[in-house]
């Protein structure tokens, strides 16, 4: 059956994990840094990340034919929270956040978006399939009301599920993807018919033209770098830690798992502008956390350019020198604070 917004389904397999610990202080990767190109037998071994420990459970859950893959950690009958990682993400991204949530009394469940980590991939992507996505991993949850996070993408499309499902959803939480004003000008309905034709020419010629394609191969330091060139606050050890997690081992090297036909910002149709719009009428609290550092990959949004737009149960945290992974530069606090909210 298609999932929907209101129909539960069953549970999943077991794994076993770890312990958790202290994540140390992040700093930035240097030039300097795992720059050596000979494959070791130490870039075959996945490296370990203090604080960050795998999920208790993985089951998969199927959404109109596709299977996705769901990451649990803490108690099974602990009170669930719904983790939505960032595009180009996956759920192991909260490998020190998630366990954080756990060890206060929660269970937090994760998911790879299709595409992403070791769901599979589909033959094409759309913003709606992953809110669909989302749902069915809802419904395998159960039917009543949780918490929902988000970060960066994953906060947007939580954020079109609660306007969306709003008897599904008691909290919202959003790290660093609350939308802002678009920048580029609007246009007329004439002018967008044609820009939507044109885009979607282009994205299925680029989508037949990477049908065969596969990522480049490298060590797990030469995905590290390439990382880095998108998160360059983070530590060169959590980035050779999120390669060992979200990358498979090949004959030839390793290789992200995402699927090399997605691309940056092709996940519409949305604009920032309209959910922006859609916020002030939640009817559910709402936690937003935001970096104010700016990144490649940030929203861009400060509190004096949301605060306008926030429901009557909002509240906006500002983290002064983190940027847009706050979760992972930050996990202790962050965790805290959500903590604080829903416990």
């Amino acid at each position: 059956m298609r999932p929907g917004c209101d129909r539960p389904s069953g549970p999943g397999r077991d794994d076993p994990s770890g312990a958790v610990r202290r994540p140390p202080s992040l700093r930035p990767v240097s030039d300097s840094e795992g720059t050596g190109t000979d494959v070791t037998a130490e870039e075959d071994v996945p490296p370990d990340y203090p604080g960050a420990r795998p999920p208790d459970r993985l089951r998969t859950v199927d959404s109109g034919g596709i299977a996705i893959q769901v990451h649990e950690w803490g108690e099974e009958a602990a009170p669930p929270i719904l983790l939505t990682h960032g595009g180009f993400d996956f759920a192991r991204t909260f490998s020190v956040f998630a366990p954080l949530l756990a060890a206060g009394g929660l269970r937090a469940v994760a998911w790879d978006q299709r595409g992403h980590g070791d769901s599979q991939h589909a033959p094409l992507y759309s913003w709606d399939a992953d809110v669909r996505d989302a749902v069915a991993v809802l419904d395998s949850i159960g039917s009543d009301p949780i918490p929902v996070l988000g970060h960066s993408k994953g906060g947007n499309l939580m954020l079109q599920l609660a306007d969306a499902c709003p008897h599904r959803v008691s909290y919202l939480v959003n790290f660093d993807g609350l939308p802002g004003n678009w920048a580029a000008p609007d246009v007329s309905d004439h002018e967008r018919s044609r820009m939507r034709e044109e885009e979607i020419r282009n994205w299925l010629d680029r989508r037949r033209r990477a049908a065969d394609a596969s990522r480049r191969p490298g060590t797990l330091s030469e995905l590290a770098r390439r990382r880095a060139d998108m998160n360059p606050r983070l530590s060169f050890e959590w980035l050779r830690y999120l390669a060992g997690v979200g990358a498979r081992r090949d004959p030839d090297g390793w290789r992200w798992k995402i699927d090399p036909t997605l691309r940056m910002g092709g996940f519409g149709p949305w604009r920032p502008d309209w959910a922006l719009h859609r916020l002030s009428a939640l009817g559910m609290p709402l936690l937003g956390i935001v970096g104010l550092q700016a990144e490649q990959m940030g929203m861009g949004v400060t509190p004096e350019s949301i605060a306008a737009y926030l429901p009557p149960a909002a509240r906006l945290v500002a983290f002064e020198d983190t940027g847009h992974f706050l979760h992972i530069e930050q996990p202790e606090r962050a965790a805290a604070l959500v903590l604080e909210a829903l416990t």
